[in-house]
């Protein structure tokens, strides 16, 4: 399925989503209707039994996204009405599902709180990645201001937001914020379907019971995240497919998951 009138573009191959910001020519900054899209298409991803993985890019070669559009928030402030909500959307649907960011271009702003969001974050060599929120627009980063420190070192986070400035792939990669760094979009896409490839040789109901985990119960004391996950694990553990992956392994086959 493509959907092509709204500014994300929406695939379905196999059992992956494919997921495309597209508003090049405003570098796929991220406006109203943009963020009502990306939820409808984010709850159609979660709520698809047969999709497992998605990968998620920016059109146009230029940019993931270049973040909140600002001309949309001018207009907003000058009639005296509030900033948009926080784009938060793949924590606002439960979406338990591996995301990839596939990042291409200019990664800022909103559009960096988008990849955050994400679970696995690769890029070309050409992007370049900020919150340049008190620089540009006086204020602060949404969840970005919240989140970045918990996913980079915090002097990494501090340097970032009290600067403003943007860093390159290759730092972004040392300090942990992409997984990966690739030549050129083409080499990008083709890193994006290695990992969801990947993914997929993996058991759907452990791959979400992790993603389930980790994000509930990362920032908890490790006593408290053992007491809520263990119930989750032993619910896979009494799965068909966890007696189907010991039974593949063991006649040395790929298994065959049915998700239950």
């Amino acid at each position: 399925m493509t959907t092509n009138e709204t500014p994300v573009k929406y695939e379905k191959r196999g059992h992956r989503a494919y997921i495309t910001l597209s508003r090049p020519r405003a570098l796929n900054a991220i406006n109203r209707e943009l963020r009502t899209a990306l939820r409808d298409i984010l709850i159609d991803f979660r709520d698809d039994d047969n999709l497992l993985v998605a990968i998620v890019t920016g059109e146009g070669g230029r940019a993931f996204s270049a973040g909140a559009d600002l001309k949309e928030q001018d207009q907003a402030l000058s009639k005296g009405e509030a900033r948009a909500m926080p784009m938060w959307p793949f924590r606002d649907v439960n979406l338990f599902k591996p995301v990839i960011a596939a990042i291409d271009g200019y990664c800022l702003g909103g559009g960096l709180e988008l990849a955050l969001q994400c679970d696995i974050r690769i890029a070309t060599q050409a992007s370049a990645f900020a919150l340049p929120e008190p620089r540009n627009a006086g204020s602060t980063a949404g969840f970005g201001l919240y989140y970045l420190s918990r996913a980079i070192p915090v002097g990494e986070a501090l340097y970032m937001q009290l600067t403003g400035i943007h860093i390159d792939a290759e730092r972004a990669y040392r300090i942990g914020l992409i997984q990966s760094v690739v030549p050129d979009r083409e080499a990008l896409f083709q890193e994006a379907d290695r990992i969801a490839g990947e993914v997929e040789r993996c058991s759907p109901i452990a791959v979400q019971t992790i993603k389930r985990v980790i994000t509930q119960t990362r920032d908890l004391p490790l006593d408290t995240s053992v007491k809520l996950a263990e119930p989750l694990r032993a619910i896979v553990d009494r799965t068909e497919d966890r007696k189907e992956a010991v039974r593949a392994f063991v006649e040395k086959r790929q298994p065959v998951w049915k998700m239950r």
